[in-house]
């Protein structure tokens, strides 16, 4: 079903495509009797409840940042079977994000090149969005800087984000990894890691409840660079590590290079990163040692990409890419053997 639906999508611009697919289906399951059908033909058959990070997860797949930026579909993507979904990346201040088109399809290769640029609504917004969130499902709020903030000055923007979703969410994810925002990799820099986890752990002290801090890191990373982020993350008190963003790479794909470089630039998300993200949860596991949680992201389309993110030593998966090319029905299929 699900392959005649991806075709008419696919003829519409990525972006535009998005948005109208997650509206018609925020309508059609408001409809009564075929939305109560359409829900349970979403719902996975062999959930699998997994305790980490402190945290109850229905099940261990879930929705990664970027794809519900705003928080706009909480209720929506519950209902198609999420056991948690990452929100945002959120700015303190509202920004509209790089110039279209900005996201872009390689359906050679079941990939994706976006460089949308932290488009959201602002945090203020994002809070009024998660008032209303549904019970029973996990959410991450996904923090980063606005492209105006020089990194000078970036720890602020983080702790304005982190204070204002602190008591909405169940997670707070720092996102320093992106390639679309200017200068925002090379604050995977250990000094500037080591100051800002010192200060989001200053302000969670604040509140009774301790809820986990994340980092989200890039698959570009060199192997000396890995090396500083676990000393970092270690010595910061960091709860968990997702692995990983897109990347910047172009290698190996079956787009030609001339529609490739018309493209431009933009990180890569989708089949081609999964081995780089595979290779970096490998060596994070290695690093790390066997309890440390780690979710696994990039190239999860079946559920042999899973059971090799779980080989290589992620505990919980996300997905985004995959979602967009395999639609709706996906979580489900992936828990059908998990």
């Amino acid at each position: 079903m699900y392959s005649a639906l991806r075709f008419f999508f696919f003829l519409l611009p990525p972006e535009k495509a998005h948005y109208l697919a997650m509206d018609l289906l925020s309508i059609a399951l408001k409809i009564p009797g075929i939305g109560r059908l359409l829900a349970n033909s979403f719902k996975p058959r062999n959930q699998k409840p997994i305790s980490i990070l402190g945290l109850n997860f229905p099940n261990s797949v879930g929705l990664a940042a970027g794809f519900d930026k705003d928080a706009r579909w909480l209720h929506l993507l519950k209902n198609l079977g999420f056991g948690f979904v990452e929100v945002g990346t959120v700015t303190p201040l509202p920004q509209d994000g790089n110039p279209k088109p900005r996201l872009f399809r390689l359906k050679k290769d079941l990939a994706l090149i976006n460089r949308m640029g932290f488009n959201n609504k602002g945090i203020d917004a994002m809070v009024e969005q998660l008032k209303n969130r549904p019970h029973g499902l996990i959410v991450g709020g996904n923090i980063g800087k606005n492209k105006i903030t020089p990194n000078e000055e970036a720890v602020e923007d983080y702790k304005i984000c982190f204070s204002r979703i602190y008591a909405h969410v169940d997670y707070v994810a720092v996102n320093v990894s992106s390639p679309n925002t200017p200068g925002l990799r090379a604050l995977q820099d250990k000094s500037f890691l080591t100051l800002l986890f010192q200060e989001l752990q200053l302000l969670r002290a604040q509140y009774t409840e301790q809820k986990p801090i994340l980092l989200k890191i890039a698959p570009d990373l060199s192997p000396e660079a890995l090396v500083e982020i676990v000393e970092t993350v270690q010595q910061g008190n960091v709860d968990g590590i997702i692995a990983t963003n897109t990347t910047i790479s172009r290698e190996g794909l079956q787009t030609s290079e001339a529609e490739i470089e018309a493209i431009g630039a933009g990180g890569l998300s989708g089949l081609p990163v999964k081995e780089k993200s595979t290779a970096i949860i490998t060596e994070l596991r290695r690093l790390l040692g066997p309890e440390y949680p780690i979710i696994g992201v990039g190239g999860i389309f079946s559920n042999a990409d899973i059971a090799e993110k779980k080989a290589a030593g992620a505990q919980l998966f996300q997905v985004y890419t995959g979602f967009i090319y395999q639609g709706p029905w996906m979580v489900k299929q992936l828990l059908k053997q998990d």
